[in-house]
């Protein structure tokens, strides 16, 4: 149990690396008890973590996914039915370390390859919304037992969202120009460890290029809110006293564009700050899953009815889930 508390402690939550940056910052002659001097050390200490574990999680995640290209996928995915290829297609979601935009072109790829429609939404669902990478980030700030709730009922909300639209035959609101799109087949010659290795350098890179300027203004936000925002402010809104926490967090949520990485340190200060945990959740599910810009994007691909369906389905279920989290932070 110690052991597994020290590689809480400071593996991932790094807390080494918190006590580090504030005896630099002392030494400088900062005062750490102000809020200046504590933004800058919230601020220092999330943008260093989370490029560490984001460059360290990205490129592993990477490597696996070179086992899984597009074509592969599609192909292993088509060996499976029903609810089984909704999962498979979940599970195929979390180690694709994309934003809810990126998600959008693999999303057309695979429906234009022939594969159900639910099946697509499941992956389209899961993609941004959960990831093996976030699981690591999450059980930093969270603990273990809530990252891993965390990801389960993500995924949960993923296979029921795509098998419901494959249960209500939505094809024919599916724009048509996705269904002549000619599929390519993209299969490979084998590659050698020394070109995966290459592969997940290059997209550790890539996507830390992307996702960092958005990190840095998620902790930036983060930083504001743990030492300038009132506690008192925090809970009337997002604490137990208001019921409709949750619905507020959803809805603030979806105009917001950011994946993961750079909702967590927001999430982090808003639950030190005395916000429930669900409705915390809730908003972190919301601006992955259900951004304006992803919608705009996935719009071009899918007519209007199916795209409220979609968004329709993803409310209910991130509603459902924070309330179930607010729930059990009370009784247990």
């Amino acid at each position: 149990m110690k052991v597994f508390q020290f590689l809480q402690d400071q593996v991932l939550s790094m807390k080494w690396l918190n006590q580090l940056i504030g005896n630099a910052l002392s030494a400088l002659g900062m005062d750490l008890s102000s809020r200046i001097g504590g933004s800058i050390q919230f601020f220092l200490y999330d943008v260093v973590k989370i490029a560490i574990l984001l460059c360290l999680l990205i490129f592993l995640i990477s490597y696996i996914q070179s086992y899984f290209p597009p074509e592969r996928s599609r192909k292993i995915l088509n060996r499976f039915h029903s609810w089984q290829a909704n999962c498979l297609a979940a599970l195929l979601g979390t180690v694709t370390p994309f934003c809810s935009c990126s998600s959008i072109p693999l999303f057309i790829g695979f429906t234009s390859a022939g594969l159900p429609l639910g099946v697509t939404f499941s992956f389209l669902i899961s993609s941004p919304m959960v990831d093996l990478a976030s699981l690591f980030l999450l059980m930093s700030v969270f603990g273990w037992k809530i990252a891993i709730a965390y990801v389960v009922l993500g995924l949960v909300i993923a296979v029921l969202g795509g098998s419901m639209i494959e249960k209500l035959h939505m094809e024919p609101y599916v724009e048509e120009y996705i269904f002549t799109t000619q599929s390519i087949d993209t299969s490979s010659p084998e590659v050698t460890v020394r070109d995966r290795i290459a592969y997940a350098k290059e997209q550790m890179k890539s996507t830390f290029q992307k996702v960092f300027p958005y990190v840095l203004i998620g902790v930036g936000v983060g930083a504001v809110i743990h030492n300038w925002i009132p506690e008192g402010w925090v809970q009337t809104i997002l604490g137990t006293n208001n019921p409709l926490g949750v619905i507020l967090a959803v809805i603030v949520g979806i105009p917001m564009y950011a994946d993961i990485f750079s909702t967590i340190p927001i999430a982090e200060a808003l639950l030190s700050k005395g916000a429930q945990l669900g409705t915390v959740l809730a908003f972190m599910m919301a601006v992955t899953t259900l951004s304006v810009p992803s919608l705009i994007m996935l719009r071009k691909a899918v007519k209007r009815r199916l795209l409220w369906v979609f968004i329709g389905i993803c409310t209910v279920g991130i509603v459902l889930v924070g309330y179930l989290f607010n729930l059990l932070q009370v009784v247990l």
